[in-house]
């Protein structure tokens, strides 16, 4: 692929090109958060943060930096195009890791996590808009749907990766090895990458403009229901995420071994998404989508029933997480896919809308959901399916009442 000398031509990226700086751009994210979870404990011996639940902080403030700055990237992403945003976030991420590297404290260890997020933000903003500059509808879904299953080697494997390091090294080289992925990506994507908006495309950073775009997103049924149900979903993911050492490690006794059992329910996940993305082109990102959302809720409601009564097992547990996750990665690529159809002449604003209330939204439930545990996994399954049921609710909402229907094109609001 021939970039252009002045980078500003909005080029059509090959299929399978779009797919790998997709993917690899997305695993900022999945490395930042998992990696860290074999070393939690650690942590919080060294930096005080031992008692009760402190130390699921370490994630949650990543969340929440990540997804409240989406919402001023949008704006930037559609003025200065989506390349040099992506750069300078990049610039953010190493520095944010140097920082971690140093921190002193507990309390500077989450400030540097926390603006570690924020510069991450921008990456989502402006490679989710880099996807809608090159498609939409379906082949969209295809798209994040392969990227997600590539990407998703990255939260199987990074708690392991995470757990050799510490056999290495202290919790500290966790950081040296994303500073080093973060300036990998940097020279790939200088090197590779063209800005994907024209320039008669650039809006500028006025108020009005601003809030007009963040308000057609805002008022598009179809694109804030399906962005708010996707944000209720994966609000249980990030609540799994942050108690997950702690269930393995104090409930199931896992030890050192935890990474895997942490890889084998989000294996469940990637096998979701890449059967998603041949599934999509035959049954539509609806159809699939609203399936995956009634399975959720249903396994969930019945591991609860179960644990209630008789109590709870590590079969149990990995089995019903399995099945979660599974439809989690149905519904996530194609929520996002839906929410951004009916976006694309403001899809940088979009992309910030969708991330920001999504990940803020969902990195809020998250935390209190880990806050909640208590030594069981009650709390944990209860909050899945009460954000299943919630997210249904927003759905048929979206819908006005009608699920299943095939068609994917999505221009009323």
């Amino acid at each position: 692929m021939a970039m252009d000398p002045k980078n500003t031509a909005p080029q059509r990226m090959t299929f399978a090109e779009l797919v790998a700086i997709t993917a690899a751009v997305m695993a900022l994210n999945a490395l930042a958060i998992d990696m860290m979870l074999p070393a939690l404990g650690q942590i919080g011996d060294e930096l005080g943060a031992a008692v009760g639940n402190d130390r699921q902080l370490i994630i949650v403030v990543y969340v929440l930096g990540n997804g409240i700055a989406q919402l001023f990237f949008g704006p930037l992403v559609d003025r200065y195009g989506r390349k040099t945003v992506l750069m300078w976030a990049l610039g953010g991420y190493v520095l944010g890791s140097v920082l971690s590297i140093f921190a002193a404290s507990f309390t500077l260890l989450l400030a540097a996590r926390a603006f570690q997020g924020v510069a991450t933000a921008a990456t989502r903003v402006a490679i989710i808009a880099v996807v809608r500059d090159q498609c939409s509808g379906r082949k969209m879904a295809e798209v994040m749907s392969l990227a997600i299953t590539i990407f998703m080697a990255a939260p199987i494997l990074a708690p392991g990766f995470g757990q050799l390091i510490l056999f290495a090294a202290p919790w500290r080289g966790i950081f040296v090895v994303l500073l080093l992925y973060g300036v990998v990506l940097m020279l790939w994507l200088r090197w590779r990458l063209p800005e994907t908006l024209a320039p008669e495309d650039r809006k500028p950073l006025r108020v009005g403009p601003i809030a007009s775009s963040y308000m057609q997103f805002i008022t598009n049924r179809t694109a804030i229901g399906y962005t708010m149900a996707s944000a209720l979903c994966f609000g249980a993911l990030f609540g799994y995420i942050s108690a997950s050492e702690q269930i393995f490690r104090e409930i199931f006794k896992l030890g050192q071994s935890f990474p895997v059992a942490f890889a084998a329910i989000a294996a469940s996940l990637g096998m979701a998404t890449l059967m998603n993305a041949h599934l999509v082109s035959r049954f539509g990102m609806r159809r699939l989508a609203h399936s995956a959302l009634l399975v959720f809720i249903i396994a969930n409601l019945i591991h609860l029933a179960i644990v209630t009564i008789s109590g709870e097992t590590f079969f149990l547990f990995m089995i019903f997480m399995s099945i979660s996750f599974f439809a989690l990665g149905l519904i996530g690529p194609n929520a996002t896919a839906m929410a951004m159809e009916p976006m694309g002449h403001v899809a940088g604003a979009a992309a910030a809308a969708n991330g920001f209330a999504g990940t803020t939204i969902a990195g809020f439930l998250g935390g209190v959901i880990g806050r909640f545990y208590n030594g069981t996994t009650i709390p944990l399954i209860t909050g899945f399916a009460c954000l299943g049921i919630a997210a249904f609710a927003i759905v048929l909402w979206t819908e006005k009442g009608v699920l299943f229907h095939p068609q994917e094109k999505d221009t009323t609001s």
